[in-house]
């Protein structure tokens, strides 16, 4: 069933009357006014939470000339994590699956064949024990786990995904640390934000995020940065959707009408370019590095608590620092996260910079290393069905399927 024409028609007559109320020809001055005078720094409470790490300006780079360019860093690593999703079944069990795998390039079969895998399970009888620890299989080239996650009926969906999905890609990135030469580029976020705002949330997520499963994770990334520290070896996070409101919200909050509904939407407005009503296509933007100790990056700030993780170096090297990169031929953002203890070096800042707008001129979208983990981590439509079955005949019970379960795999 489509919708008749006049149906469409009636649809974009709405429109027509939206946009005659908006008028947005003044955001570009403020996302520009935003930078220049409110992130030199941007305080809250006093405390600066988002200031430059070096110079502070906006950039652009010809494409062709980007992605031919040489680049600083040999040979890079990327780390993904695929998962099931969070599937619920009539005996009370919810649970997913995490499959975490290391992309290279130039490629290294031997190292792509190695994968993390981690199920969680979520069971409201108290009276359910289940095996834990890591174990080898795959002649020693892969290790799996299963992990009982604590009870919560609210959040049990939310739970199992978190855990499996930051548990495989950290573990996974910890224990081939030692693979990597020359840069290791993470699928997402330096840290695991959405356990870390878990926080500052509902009491009851709040008591799970200073729970051992939690901290486990958590510790995990932290003792990655280390080792990258220790062994002079940079590590960023590449962050493909980012959906951070911080730096809108602390606006408004002093006053300033954000009209974005997100940061990215106001990164996009500020590095976004056009001549004559014309997207400027030939030319990457992309801004300089700025400190992030607000938000779900607070809690590994220098004044933060890790949420209970001990931190080995000096806590200001741990501080998540951020880059935005805008790629005009498909209007996609991209946000990039290194640890302080990299980009503070000058010469570091800029390998790091030069690096990644050589990636996304060349790829259009992440560096080829993360595309590769991204492919190799993937469970695909006809990989979950067949776990799924597999989870049914091993528990000898159904899957909570949905109407939607049933309407998609029509459609589809």
């Amino acid at each position: 069933m489509t919708l008749d024409p006049i149906h469409v028609d009636t649809i974009a007559y709405l429109a027509s009357a939206i946009a005659n109320g908006v008028d947005d020809g003044d955001h570009d001055d403020l996302a520009g006014t935003v930078w220049a005078e409110w992130l030199e720094p941007l305080r809250e409470d006093g405390r600066p939470v988002v200031e430059p790490v070096g110079d502070h300006e906006l950039r652009r780079a010809n494409v062709e000339d980007a992605a031919l360019a040489e680049r600083p860093f040999a040979t890079t690593h990327g780390v993904d994590s695929g998962t099931l999703n969070p599937t619920a079944f009539k005996n009370g069990l919810v649970l997913d699956v995490a499959h975490a795998a290391m992309g290279t390039d130039p490629t290294d079969l031997d190292v792509h064949q190695c994968r993390s895998v981690v199920v969680t399970v979520h069971a409201n009888d108290a009276t359910v024990h289940l095996p834990d620890g890591w174990s080898r299989y795959d002649e020693s080239n892969s290790e799996r786990r299963v992990l009982t996650v604590p009870r919560t009926r609210r959040f049990a969906d939310e739970t199992v995904h978190e855990l499996a999905l930051s548990l495989a890609e950290s573990h996974h990135a910890l224990q081939h640390a030692h693979v990597v030469d020359d840069l290791l580029v993470l699928d997402g976020p330096l840290y695991p934000k959405r356990l870390l705002n878990w926080a500052t949330r509902d009491r009851e997520l709040r008591d799970l995020a200073y729970g051992d499963a939690v901290t486990e994770a958590v510790e995990n990334y932290v003792r990655l940065v280390e080792r990258h520290v220790e062994r002079g070896v940079p590590l960023v996070g590449f962050v493909k959707n980012t959906t951070s409101g911080y730096l809108t919200r602390t606006l408004d909050s002093k006053g300033v009408e954000a009209p974005w509904p997100d940061d990215a939407a106001m990164f996009t407005r500020l590095l976004e370019r056009y001549d004559d009503d014309e997207r400027v296509t030939d030319e990457l933007t992309f801004t300089t590095w700025l400190y992030s100790r607000g938000g779900s990056d607070e809690p590994l700030s220098a004044t933060g608590d890790a949420l209970g993780v001990e931190r080995d170096l000096d806590p200001e090297l741990y501080e998540v620092t951020f880059m935005f990169v805008y790629d005009p031929r498909g209007d996609l953002l991209f946000k990039v996260e290194a640890p302080a203890a990299f980009t503070r070096d000058d010469e570091m800042r800029a390998a790091l910079t030069n690096q990644v707008v050589s990636e996304v001129a060349a790829e259009r979208g992440p560096p080829t290393a993360v595309d590769k983990a991204d492919e190799l981590a993937r469970i695909g439509i006809g990989e979950k069905e067949s776990l799924r079955r597999k989870f049914e005949e091993r528990f000898d019970s159904e899957f909570l399927r949905t109407y939607d379960d049933v309407r998609w795999a029509d459609e589809g």
